[in-house]
């Protein structure tokens, strides 16, 4: 089955914030006065609230009553990653390269206002034929509802789909398990689940080849 479409992670994948992202949590807590929170302690409250519009879900969970509304925190941190987010080199071109080709979506975890702020900093909102924020469906990724969420709205079929991803289980493995084909994009050793691997600096250079070798 040929490939009919590509659908893309956000995070990580085509864009990198400038400061690691504890350094944000910690501008974001400072600007409203709330306590230090770890990274580790924020991701394992983002786990659970994959499905939801705004962070303030996430913030809820990690602040006393007495201290900053979540939603004060929830807007410090949106505003610290959209100002320190940048583009991977090459990244619109080659979205606008693979649409003479194919179908092209972006399939991104998170709370939909945080994701779609994300684009709105970078320019991209209508960079995508399809954009897919699991803050919006029953399930996050890895879970086979949002790629089969993605695929739908790309109107193809999983195993004529691709999927670009940094993370191994939840971009990698999930995809593979729903059926799409993977590139993953990685520094280190791809896991066995991955068609393809490359650096993140070599994604719009190498990607179009990559695909047409799937």
């Amino acid at each position: 089955m040929p490939v009919s479409a590509i659908a893309f992670d956000l995070d990580y994948t085509l864009a990198v914030p400038e400061r690691d992202r504890q350094t944000l949590l910690d501008e974001a807590t400072a600007a409203v006065g709330a306590p230090h929170l770890s990274r580790e302690t924020y991701l394992d409250a983002h786990r659970r609230n994959l499905t939801s519009e705004t962070r303030e879900a996430i913030f809820a969970e990690l602040l006393d009553d007495d201290g900053p509304s979540p939603a004060a925190l929830a807007d410090a941190y949106r505003e610290a990653i959209g100002d320190a987010l940048v583009p991977v080199d090459g990244v619109e071109t080659l979205v606008a390269d693979l649409q003479e080709s194919y179908r092209v979506g972006l399939l991104t975890d998170g709370p939909v206002r945080a994701q779609r702020s994300k684009l709105d900093a970078l320019g991209w909102t209508e960079l995508f034929d399809v954009v897919v924020v699991t803050g919006s469906l029953d399930a996050g990724k890895p879970d086979e509802r949002a790629f089969r969420t993605v695929t739908d709205e790309l109107s193809t079929r999983a195993d004529e789909t691709v999927y670009v991803g940094d993370h191994a289980d939840i971009d990698i493995v999930g995809a593979h398990d729903a059926g799409l084909r993977t590139v993953q994009i990685t520094d280190d050793e791809p896991v066995a689940e991955a068609d393809a691997a490359l650096e993140r600096d070599a994604l719009a250079a190498q990607l179009p080849g990559t695909v047409d070798s799937l």
